[in-house]
């Protein structure tokens, strides 16, 4: 959304947790410069193993002149000074309370409503809308955290979110009917969605689903609707819950290859896929937590929506109910109809005849409408928002396409341009990703932390922002998550393959000539490493984490050891991160804004203007497919086929199992390694 209007705030909540400074150091913390690379060897070829394989199928400090730079060692000295410290700090923490950014809906009369209704008349052919129309969209399949140029197929989370908005305002929108069926994207942008179902309810306007193949997440999304039908032959599947983590360690042994992976922290399982037969203990415990917390929720949130007990839904799940009639009694759905029966209730409801056709307006040519026609206009205060979604690189390839991951240079021109710029009282940071390159992640958290010095900078996070995206986040002064957000994961991964027995096998030679005690490091994937070469390898990955674990230290005013229990590699749940500190406040971008708001000192009811600064420019394919289908499909289809199997240069900051990325920018490869690569992958 490029503006936002009406987002009052009726009551503050307190903050999620208050940062507290528990030590004085004895000696300073040094925090190294941008100009310093993250790992002092970069050309790791880093091994990424995605173990959430369908993603469960069916941080905050500004930094004030005064802060002392010794705030984070163990260092027992100075305790009355210390204890003095967190009570000023703490204090400070209980006054200050983030304002929930709650949607408050006021209807659209008198002078307004006429100004209104004179745009509609003068609006483009392709903006208009026939009064009494029903808006429908269909949700599924992928969603994407950007915006969408209008030659690109496929949703837009942005896009949605503000079609609800504007469809509540709209005089010619009488309700809305949603097709669910199944989606692929995580659980934040279902919770971000399902937010804004809630709220376009307050327009008093209707709103039902059609759920003709459901699982948890569509269910999820269809309880927030009045009513919800489906068809006779419908498929369900409300049977829980599951993650699953596949093993190629017994696989590359029978075949020759060694994996020697250096992972730092004990949750960190990236790798674990290449070099284990079995989930670890520290990985199925963090695996466990999570999936506890989602189910949780969803079992919560279905049994309010509902009017159930709790206890009643998870054994109406357990019976592993699958007929629709069932469904239908027990009263998880309204009524089963097929789609022409859905509308012709809607003709009759708005009063239209049967021989008549319903006006209806899809997503896309309602995505088309400006809020401008609606009255629903930003005031003069600008905030600017980055969208950071995908994986993380430092450079983009020739062969990417503009939307394929973050791209490190980019998002810090982007934030300079702010930075430099007096226009923007406020910027919100859109966060969506699994991390990525750490250098590229060490040097966008340095704009960050320079923007955020001088003007409030708050992270908003999607589905996911762990690993690099926590990285990124932690600049700013207010992290902001989903409750179901999946967050933290810092740790670093590298390694490299010793292909030396394999070679052996198939009669492949390989000779290095080299000058220099580690100049083949990396050169020689035909051998192990040394003695020497395995301890500067793991050296050098332990540097790269101590880095990150520092920074996310000194940026969450955490004392290194407190943030040593918390990072390890482990992923939380954005509501557990909230309770040991890596979070701020729960909401999506909403309470972002009303944050910002709250930052800059203006009424929470005063309208804001959103400034998107990623907005995509539409690709050749796009423009002459109308969807570029051709291109972008094959895209899709060999990031899929290599999605067990990632290599890239340097250090990793990465969660496994959200995202990946081609093999590209592979210094030291050979026709055989591809060959290898190519083998593996289709395994």
């Amino acid at each position: 959304m490029s503006k936002i209007l009406f987002f009052q705030t009726v009551h503050s909540t307190p903050r999620i947790h208050p940062r507290i400074v528990t030590s004085i150091l004895s000696k300073p913390l040094i925090i190294p410069s941008v100009s310093k690379c993250y790992s002092p060897i970069s050309p790791f070829h880093s091994i990424s193993l995605p173990a959430l394989k369908h993603y469960f199928h069916s941080p905050s400090f500004s930094f004030p002149s005064s802060f002392p730079t010794r705030a984070f060692d163990d260092s027992s000295s100075s305790i009355e000074t210390q204890n003095e410290k967190e009570e000023k700090v703490g204090e400070q923490s209980e006054i200050e309370e983030y304002p929930s950014g709650e949607m408050e809906y006021e209807k659209i009369s008198g002078w307004k409503s006429f100004v209104v209704k004179l745009k509609m008349l003068i609006a483009f052919p392709w903006q208009r809308v026939r009064k009494g129309s029903v808006l429908t969209m269909k949700l599924r399949g992928q969603i994407s955290d950007q915006l969408k140029s209008r030659f690109s197929s496929g949703l837009s989370l942005p896009q949605i979110c503000e079609n609800f908005v504007k469809a509540a305002y709209d005089p010619r929108i009488s309700g809305v009917y949603l097709h669910i069926e199944p989606l692929n994207c995580g659980w934040g942008k279902v919770e971000e969605i399902r937010r804004h179902i809630l709220n376009f309810k307050k327009s008093g306007k209707f709103i039902i689903a059609y759920i003709p193949a459901c699982g948890e997440k569509e269910f999820y999304l269809a309880c927030a609707c009045e009513e919800i039908y489906a068809p006779p032959s419908a498929y369900f599947s409300l049977y829980g819950l599951t993650v699953q983590a596949s093993f190629l360690g017994g696989v590359l042994e029978k075949i020759g290859i060694e994996p020697q992976v250096q992972r730092i922290g004990k949750y960190k399982s990236a790798g674990d896929q290449l070099t284990r037969k079995s989930m670890s203990e520290e990985n199925c415990e963090m695996l466990t937590s999570l999936l506890d917390n989602i189910y949780g929720n969803w079992l919560d949130v279905v049994s309010s929506s509902k009017g159930m007990k709790r206890e009643d839904v998870e054994h109406f799940i357990n019976e592993g109910v699958y007929e629709v009639e069932k469904l239908k009694e027990e009263g998880f759905i309204t009524n089963i109809h097929y789609d022409d029966e859905v509308i012709s209730m809607l003709k009759e409801r708005l009063g239209v005849q049967k021989d008549k056709k319903l006006s209806m307006v899809d997503y896309k040519k309602y995505s088309k409408v400006r809020k401008w026609t609606l009255g629903l206009t930003g005031g003069k205060d600008l905030i600017a928002v980055i969208r950071a979604t995908g994986s993380i690189s430092r450079v983009r390839s020739p062969l990417s396409t503009p939307s394929s991951g973050i791209v490190a240079e980019q998002i810090i021109e982007k934030i300079r341009s702010v930075r430099e710029s007096k226009r923007y009282k406020a910027v919100i940071i859109r966060i969506d990703s699994p991390g990525g390159d750490a250098l590229a992640s060490d040097l966008m958290w340095r704009e960050i932390k320079l923007l955020a010095a001088s003007k409030p900078v708050i992270a908003s996070m999607g589905d996911v922002a762990a690993s690099g995206g926590y990285y990124m986040a932690m600049a700013a002064q207010t992290i902001v998550a989903e409750n179901l957000t999946l967050t933290g994961s810092i740790g670093v991964v590298t390694g490299k393959f010793n292909l030396g027995k394999l070679y052996e096998k198939i009669g492949f030679n390989k000779e290095v000539i080299s000058r220099g005690r580690y100049a083949e490091l990396l050169a020689a994937e035909q051998r192990p490493f040394r003695p020497d070469e395995a301890k500067l390898f793991e050296k050098s990955a332990q540097n790269a984490y101590k880095q990150f674990r520092d920074k996310a230290a000194f940026s969450r005013s955490m004392p290194v050891e407190k943030m040593e229990d918390v990072a390890q590699g482990r992923v939380w749940a954005g509501k557990d991160a909230a309770s040991h500190g890596l979070v701020d406040a729960i909401g999506g971008l909403s309470r972002a804004i009303a944050i910002a708001k709250h930052k800059i000192k203006i009424p929470q009811d005063r309208p804001v203007t959103l400034v998107e600064l990623s907005r995509p420019s539409p690709t050749l394919p796009e423009v002459l497919s109308g969807i570029g289908s051709s291109i972008v499909g094959v895209d899709r289809t060999v990031k899929e086929l290599l999605q067990d199997l990632t290599f890239s240069d340097g250090v990793q900051a990465r969660m496994d199992g959200i995202m990946f990325q081609r093999l590209e920018g592979f210094p030291n490869a050979t026709p055989l390694i591809s060959l290898i690569k190519d083998y593996l992958s289709s395994l």
